[in-house]
This record gives C-alpha cells, structure tokens and sequence, in this order.
C-alpha cells in the first residue's frame, strides 16, 4: 500500500511540474520512474492501465499541438515505453522472488539431506549387524565397524579388498555379472574370517546402479550360534524322544518277560527240568530282560516348566497355518484372552498339537469340505483344549493310544508318545466320541503349584 502511494505521488509531482512548465521540453519520459516502481506491486493488468493514464498524462501537458500523423505514433512510443519498463521490473522482481524460493527450497533440501545421511551414517555405524556395499568386481567401497568386527579386519584396512575371500557367494550374484535390473533377496552362504575360521552368514543383500556401474549393497549377520543351538536342541529332543520309544517298547517286552517268567516257574515247579542247565539259563535270561526293560517313562523327560497357553498358541498357528491353508482346511481358533499359565515342555507340548492337526488334516484328506476346530475350556485345576475335525472318524477308537497294534496305518507311536509326553507333565490326553469326525482333548494342569510328582 505504501508502495502504491509513493506512485501516485510521484505521477503527480511529475503531472504538476509538466503541467507548470511551458519550455519545448517533454517531461514524460519522466513517468518511467512511477512506472517501474509500480512494477514491483502491480499486476499486469493494473501496470497496463497505470501505463494508459501515464500516456494520457503526457500527452495532455506536453507543449506539441496535437496533430493526428505524429500524436499516435508518439503516444503508442509512450505507452510502450511505461508498459514496458513497469512489465520488465514485473518480471525481474517475480523472477527474482522465484530464485530465492528456490534457493531457500535448496537450503531446506540440503540441510534435510545432511541430516539424512549424518542419521544413515550413525545408524550404519552404530548398527551390530554387519553392512557394507562392492563395486561390480567385488571390491569393498564401505564398511562399518560391526563388518570388521565379524571379519576380524582391523578398522579401514577393509575398503578396497575384495569381498570373495570373506563372502565368495556374493560374487556370483547375477546383476553384478551380467548387467541385469536390481537384485534383491536373502541367502544363507558360507563365510570365512580373515583368519580363516568358517562361520554360517545370514545375508541380505540388493544391487543397485549408478553412473560408474552396478553396486552391491549387504547386512551379514553370523547365525553360527543358532544352528549350533538349533542342532543341540534337535539332539536332546530326539534323544528325549528315543527314550520315550524305548520305554514303549520296553513296556510290550515287560508284559512279554512277565509271561515268560510264568512259563519258566511252572516248569521249575515240575522238577523235570531241574538239572537241565539251558532251562537255568533261560531262567536268567528273562530276569536280565526284565531289568532292561524297567525302565521308568517318567524319568524319561525334563522336568515341566510354566508355559503361557496364548502365546503358544500363537506360535503355533504360525507354524501350522500355512500348511492348512495350502490343504484348503478351514480352521478356526477359538480360547479365551487370558488363559492362565499351564505346566509343560513346550517342544513336547508343540509336538503333541503338530501329530494330532498332521492326523487331522490326513483324515480330512478324501473330504470336499475340510474344517478344523480348536477351543479351550477350563476348571478349576485344568485347562482342556479339544482339537476337532470333520473326517470320517475312527473306525476302532478302541486301538487308540495303542503301540504296534496291525491295524494302524503306521507304527502306532504317535498317539501313543503323544499320551506319555502329556502325562509326563500331569497332563493327558485322551478320544472323546462323536457323531462327527474325530474329538481329542488334550489335558494341561494349571500352574497353581510344582507337580512333585511330575519328575
């Protein structure tokens, strides 16, 4: 508004001294001056008609008599000229408006991008899992400190080697070799510390381009220790799972051993054979058998822990839900929110609801239809989760829980060692009859006490 102001008066101070002054002298040229201040406030349109009053004001207080043949060209030469200059400071200032937005708008981005790459940088350095990118011929371009840590390479002396010593896989990664579009995947491969001690390497990695040709960008983690843990675990599970067959078998071969010793003692009591040593032998034999085949089921687990049924339970819908869903078996999970705490061997616990849902969903096999329930209910000393489907149903539930009876369609071990492993815990499990498909419950004690005589 101020600016505004100053135009009209200047226009008028210069209308005024054209106006008092009566010499051969043009003073509107003068008008320039408002014109090109106007520029920096007005628009186009407002500057093209403050030019036309201009115009009109020069042509009024000049000293030349007004002749058609020259007064038009002169006033077109005016108007021109005020329009002009007033568009031309327009321009400039808007222009120059426009840079230093742009210039603030680069500052801004700049100092964004600083902040980015000060923060990648602190996150890629402070990161414990190993990062660093490769040119296309495997050379190390960066590397942080959890790299060297891993590869057992002093701080620096890891850029510019190559990384097939350490990572000979990542060499043979195809857009590295062959110019193809961005990589992107996660392997597990074998690795090698600068000493050369070997480790197993988890490794992520994608592969980008740039102006100087195609980069590799990788996370290693070294999982060494979970496959040692994982292999450790497995052992002690089948060796825990190889007592309890043996304790089964070692149950059918007590039953046999105790009709071989009946046998034996009413021989004995016939004196037919008393003198007989292969009938003493015998004799030792089944005692020596019976001793092997003693063995206590009980003492053939670790002992119980808490286990929280809804985290469980989650863990295992991760683990069987897929395979459900490649079967086309609707399932359907219903528990309560905050089942209490039970008594068990997780793994063991996880095994016994992997054989029964793998027996459910072979059952279900032949069926159009396939639907898999699992509900909890609950009193108050236990907590019974009902595993159900809608298969054909059993047609001798009595052989159920069985070892070794013909006619099973394996070995008969499942549910048998499924039954021993839950009442190793104070648990059970036991058939329940229906008009549909197949009912187990499985039985779990509420973690109120320590079972004593669970081990």
């Amino acid at each position: 508004m101020a600016n505004l102001v100053r135009v009209v008066l200047l226009i008028l101070v210069i209308a005024i001294a054209d106006w008092r002054v009566n010499a051969n002298v043009p003073l509107g040229l003068l008008y320039l001056l408002p014109m090109a201040l106007a520029g920096t406030s007005l628009t186009r349109f407002q500057l093209a008609m403050l030019a036309a009053i201009c115009t009109a004001l020069a042509e009024a207080f000049d000293s030349f008599a007004w002749a058609t043949p020259t007064a038009i060209p002169r006033d077109i030469l005016y108007f021109s000229a005020f329009c002009g200059i007033g568009l031309f400071v327009h321009e400039a200032r808007a222009n120059r408006l426009k840079s230093v937005l742009h210039l603030r708008e680069l500052e801004k981005e700049m100092q964004a991008r600083r902040e980015a790459e000060e923060q990648l940088r602190i996150l890629v350095e402070s990161s414990p899992i190993a990062i660093f990118t490769t040119d296309a011929h495997g050379r190390v371009l960066i590397a942080n400190d959890a790299a060297n840590r891993l590869l057992l390479v002093e701080p620096g002396q890891l850029q510019g080697q190559k990384i097939d010593f350490y990572l000979p896989s990542l060499m043979k990664v195809p857009a590295l070799q062959g110019g193809q579009l961005s990589f992107r995947t996660v392997m597990q491969c074998r690795g090698q510390r600068r000493d050369g001690e070997a480790f197993i390497a988890e490794v992520w990695f994608s592969t980008y381009f740039t102006s100087v040709g195609p980069r590799l960008a990788a996370m290693v983690v070294d999982t060494s220790q979970d496959l040692r843990d994982r292999e450790e675990e497995n052992l002690h599970h089948l060796l825990a799972g190889s007592r309890i067959l043996v304790g089964a078998v070692s149950h059918e071969v007590r039953n046999v051993c105790g009709a071989i010793a009946v046998v034996h003692e009413n021989l004995a009591r016939s004196r037919a054979l008393e003198s007989n040593k292969d009938f003493e032998a015998l004799g030792t034999l089944v005692l020596a058998l019976e001793r092997i085949a003693s063995l206590d089921l009980r003492q053939a687990v670790e002992p119980p822990v808490r286990v929280h049924l809804n985290s469980f339970f989650e863990e295992l819908r991760i683990v069987v839900g897929p395979g459900l869903h490649e079967k086309n078996v609707e399932d359907s999970w219903e528990s309560e929110a905050n089942l209490p705490m039970v008594w068990a061997d997780r793994q063991s616990l996880m095994q016994v609801f992997l054989n029964l849902i793998r027996n459910s969903e072979t059952a279900m096999a032949a069926q159009t239809t396939r639907r898999l329930r699992v509900a909890t209910s609950m009193d108050s000393g236990h907590i019974f989760v009902s595993v159900m489907d809608n298969g054909p149903g059993l047609d001798h539930p009595e052989l159920l829980f069985r070892p070794f009876h013909q006619k099973s369609q394996r070995v008969g071990l499942g549910l048998y060692l499924s039954r021993a492993l839950m009442r190793s815990f104070r648990g059970d499990l036991r058939y329940q009859p229906s008009s549909e498909g197949a009912v187990f419950i499985v039985q779990l004690a509420r973690a109120i006490e320590v079972p004593n005589d669970a081990y």
